[in-house]
């Protein structure tokens, strides 16, 4: 590497996947490319589709900057893991179903110069009427703390001080992280130049089941830090369901909202 490349920060690209056979490929390929030194640890949960061997194929062809661990485990368990096996001063995090902009790591750093938490834009790709509904905003301190892990980068030093991902949660660690971060004193860069794509749901039936599980985490955060409901953008949520599709994605949420009320009575979460 050349002395300009040298006075760069390695950024550790981390992410957790499972039976990503279809889109490894172009995540990997879409890494390799991105401005250095960076370093990619992938941790594989037991996939029976061939992941891990795509995984183990480009390790092998890119010894010492492509690293694939195969560990079951819950998806905040699989980041941390692959955090621990990494080495870089800052960590970027993107799941197995997106791509990156050839200039992600490179607007990630540019954002890593001011703040210790960077959000990039995250862009849906595939059926238009599953990709174009907005995520549910919650806020903290005047940021918004709901920027999913597809697209997040932290500073090492401080997603160690601050635990890492709670690997309790089925789904809202990332939300449960920034919360914590936010909560902390640090502040969260919004980086919209810093683009990553993500895939959506092939079917309405994996739309729906998404939509349960990310009901369910909302609820996860609420044992956890109590209520947060005067921290919603209510009004914005209720005006922003337009047609049967967001409809029925809000419906799913709270149904797996309910789930949770009604089978966590016996393990609440509380602080780590």
């Amino acid at each position: 590497m050349g002395s300009e490349t040298g006075q760069r920060p390695l950024i550790s690209i981390v992410s957790t996947v499972r039976n990503e056979r279809v889109h490894i490929a172009q995540l990997l390929d879409s890494l390799l490319v991105q401005e250095p030194p960076f370093e990619i640890v992938i941790v594989d949960a037991e996939s029976r589709d061939g992941t891990f061997e795509i995984l183990s194929e480009y390790a092998r062809r890119s010894p010492g900057t492509v690293r694939a661990v195969s560990h079951a485990g819950s998806r905040g368990f699989g980041r941390n893991e692959g955090v621990r096996q990494s080495t870089g001063e800052f960590l970027a995090f993107i799941d197995g179903d997106c791509f990156a902009d050839s200039n992600w790591l490179k607007e990630m750093r540019e954002g890593f110069a001011s703040v210790p938490v960077v959000a990039g834009r995250t862009v849906a790709v595939g059926k238009p009427r599953y990709g174009s509904l907005e995520r549910v905003e919650l806020y903290q301190s005047g940021y918004d703390v709901s920027y999913p892990s597809c697209n997040l980068g932290y500073r090492r030093a401080l997603f160690e001080r601050l635990g890492g991902f709670d690997t309790r949660f089925v789904t809202a660690e990332d939300i449960d992280l920034n919360l914590r971060a936010v909560r902390s004193g640090v502040a969260i860069r919004y980086q919209p130049t810093a683009v990553v794509y993500h895939h959506m749901r092939g079917n309405f039936v994996r739309f729906l089941y998404q939509a349960f599980w990310n009901g369910y985490g909302r609820k996860q955060l609420t044992e956890k830090h109590g209520s947060l409901w005067a921290r919603y953008r209510v009004r914005r949520l209720i005006s922003g369901q337009r047609g049967a599709i967001a409809w029925a994605r809000l419906t799913a949420a709270l149904g797996g909202y309910t789930a949770r009320v009604a089978t966590g009575a016996g393990h609440r979460l509380g602080p780590e």
